[in-house]
């Protein structure tokens, strides 16, 4: 079944099925979680109003890594099984990981200033976030340089492989150094600490940019799949 799908001609056709119900489910998480994050969710007795930008703000980081990780995925398909849908898949995501990437940086930025005093620090979560804006600049610029596109996903492969080895440190760093960032709120042993309310917000927040990012790297995948055809 994994093998049928791995046929680009095959994944062609499950995108164009798949893509309306991404879209789908895009907007309706994003309205709900908008609404709940905007309206439901109670003032945070310390940040004020200000703390709402986190449902922007995490979603963003969350989605950051977990398309780095996807790609880490795809790039060990690549290399190792020599799967053409995974090399779609690589060539098609690194400019929506970059984009989630400094979403995030923006509005932490936005929100440190208030909260920190300061539009930037050298923190180690924030350091390390940047450091993954430029692996995926770094990444975009081997697709841009390689006009091959089967040699450019290999070599993006690579870059992208070396590159996971920040995605731990960005996870860990709060814990490992003494930092300006809060400490892990949600994936922590004891389980969430923030509030119930909240924390619905940014589980929907989180759908909706899934979901989001999936509508995008299908049609991107469809769109890399009819110029190779062509």
């Amino acid at each position: 079944m994994i093998r049928r799908f791995a046929s680009p001609k095959v994944f062609y056709q499950l995108a164009g099925k798949l893509m309306p119900w991404c879209g789908w489910a895009f907007a309706l998480f994003g309205i709900a979680g908008l609404y709940w994050g905007l309206a439901i969710a109670p003032t945070d007795a310390v940040q004020g109003e200000a703390y709402r930008i986190i449902y922007v703000h995490v979603p963003a980081a969350w989605m950051s890594m977990m398309i780095y990780g996807v790609m880490t995925g795809c790039a060990i398909a690549t290399l190792v099984w020599r799967t053409k849908v995974a090399e779609y898949w690589l060539l098609a995501s690194p400019v929506l990981g970059a984009s989630f990437t400094f979403l995030a940086l923006v509005t932490g930025s936005l929100w440190g200033k208030p909260m920190w005093g300061t539009w930037w620090a050298w923190d180690a979560r924030l350091t390390s976030e940047l450091i993954l804006l430029f692996i995926y600049l770094a990444i975009l610029a081997m697709k841009g340089a390689i006009p091959d596109q089967r040699k450019a996903a290999r070599v993006m492969a690579m870059l992208t492989i070396v590159g996971s080895v920040n995605l731990p440190i960005i996870k860990f760093s709060v814990d490992w150094w003494t930092t300006l960032h809060q400490p892990a709120s949600i994936f922590r042993a004891g389980g969430p600490s923030i509030a119930p309310m909240m924390l619905t917000a940014l589980l929907l927040m989180a759908l909706s940019y899934t979901f989001y990012y999936f509508w995008l790297v299908l049609r991107n995948i469809r769109v890399l799949i009819e110029r190779k055809d062509k």
